[in-house]
């Protein structure tokens, strides 16, 4: 039976440590999104710390398997997640807010208050159910 190589064990304790580290990431933002008190906060929860949590074990699995296509599609994952998590949380925050869900009661500050016709919950432009 042969020993790994110093390198190879370092690189294992590398990835271990992106997978653990993601993995973390992961959990906190699925924690947020239960413990945080508006849609608002619970969007920001979920799209932070779940993209982090997905590039970290995205690049995991790019360092260990140390293949050109592994790396191109964990890339294409990242930039994927990058680009679609936060125009997704806007818009769930957007149409949360155009249709009445209330804020947070300790919010103290709402930027958007007047600007924007609020639809009635669950009522579209014409008063018909969606």
């Amino acid at each position: 039976m042969s020993q790994p190589t110093t390198g190879y064990l370092i690189l294992d304790l590398l990835v271990a440590a992106l997978l653990v580290g993601g993995g973390l990431f992961c959990a906190v933002a699925g924690l947020g999104t239960l413990r945080m008190q508006d849609v608002i906060q619970r969007c920001h929860a979920a799209t932070k710390a779940g993209t982090l949590g997905v590039a970290l074990i995205v690049l995991a699995v790019a360092l260990y398997f140390e293949d050109v296509g592994v790396t191109t599609r964990a890339i294409a994952i990242f930039a994927f997640l990058l680009l679609t998590a936060p125009v997704g949380a806007h818009m769930i925050g957007r149409a949360a807010y155009r249709t009445g869900v209330p804020l947070w009661d300790k919010t103290e500050l709402d930027e958007l208050g007047g600007r924007y016709p609020l639809n009635k919950a669950g009522k579209g432009k014409a008063g018909k159910d969606l």
